[in-house]
């Protein structure tokens, strides 16, 4: 019978060596693409709705580096983003702390939050923008409503999920309950917060993307509408590559945050991989202390 360990079943496959993995993502890279290009330039591929890899990238050098077009509307849909980002988890936070301290609030305010999450936001933009006008604040509104589910429900989750022993042992030592707080429930429920807010982010941008489609002079959003209704298709895909840069870039800050926050998860991978390399070299050279 073959051997599956605790690393799983492909624990015998050789691990690839970094510069293995950049060459096999390269040649991913170029299958797709090379592919892509050649299909525009055979005409297997009608240009006028899916252009050539190459007239996109001309275009986003237009943008960046020609006419600098794009930095204006970069920086205004960051804007409304961020401060939609801010504004929902910091709503979205202290509502779930609230509720975690107070049993009544959080009995008579769930039933709201679970009708608020469940709604679409693309079906209120229309009110949204009644109410907030056709500036700045409806994109930020829209946004912070997005993002205002996922740290609300994850931070609750967190806090109210908190290992029985953990409780047994500052009870025992006679803590208040702002010290269980501080020390025992924030620092236990900071995964699951941290989780929720990289939802949150990406709910913000996308929030704010949506508004600027109903209802923008300038961001990432209108542009890429105006150029979908010119059939400006190759202008239309470089402005989702920008989204998708904006978007790997708020993406990115989080995982930097994770990682500087969570240091003690850092330090345990760290324990795991060494666990785990210690066990391969056993296996293929055998156990010397058994020698």
């Amino acid at each position: 019978m073959s051997d599956i360990g605790s690393d799983g079943v492909l624990a015998g496959v050789k691990e690839l060596t970094p510069v293995q993995k950049t060459l096999a993502h390269g040649l991913v890279f170029i299958i797709l693409f090379g592919g892509w290009e050649l299909g525009a330039r055979l005409g297997y591929v009608n240009e006028l709705i899916m252009p050539a890899p190459t007239s996109i990238a001309y275009r986003l050098y237009e943008m960046f580096f020609v006419t600098g077009s794009i930095y204006w509307h970069y920086i205004i849909t960051m804007y409304e983003a961020t401060m939609g980002f801010i504004i929902g988890v910091s709503i979205g936070m202290g509502l779930a702390i609230t509720a975690a301290i107070s049993p009544v609030f959080r009995r008579y305010w769930a039933p709201y939050a679970v009708v608020f999450n469940v709604t679409p936001g693309i079906a209120v933009t229309p009110f949204i923008i009644a109410w907030f006008g056709f500036g700045w604040s409806s994109k930020i509104a829209l946004a912070a409503l997005v993002c205002f589910f996922p740290p609300f429900i994850n931070t609750l989750t967190g806090l109210l999920n908190i290992d029985k022993d953990a409780t047994e042992l500052f009870r025992s030592l006679g803590s208040t309950k702002k010290q269980y707080f501080q020390k025992c429930q924030i620092p236990s429920a900071l995964p699951i917060i941290i989780a929720g807010l990289k939802l949150a982010m990406t709910g913000a941008l996308i929030g704010t993307i949506v508004a600027q489609f109903f209802s923008a002079s300038e961001g990432v959003g209108i542009l890429m509408q105006r150029f979908a209704f010119r059939l400006n298709m190759d202008g239309s895909f470089a402005a989702l590559i920008v989204m998708s840069i904006m978007g790997l870039s708020l993406f990115t800050l989080m995982e930097y945050m994770d990682y500087k926050v969570l240091y003690w998860r850092r330090h345990s991978r760290m324990e795991e991989v060494g666990a785990k390399r210690k066990r391969q070299w056993i296996k293929q050279n055998g156990d010397m202390s058994q020698a």
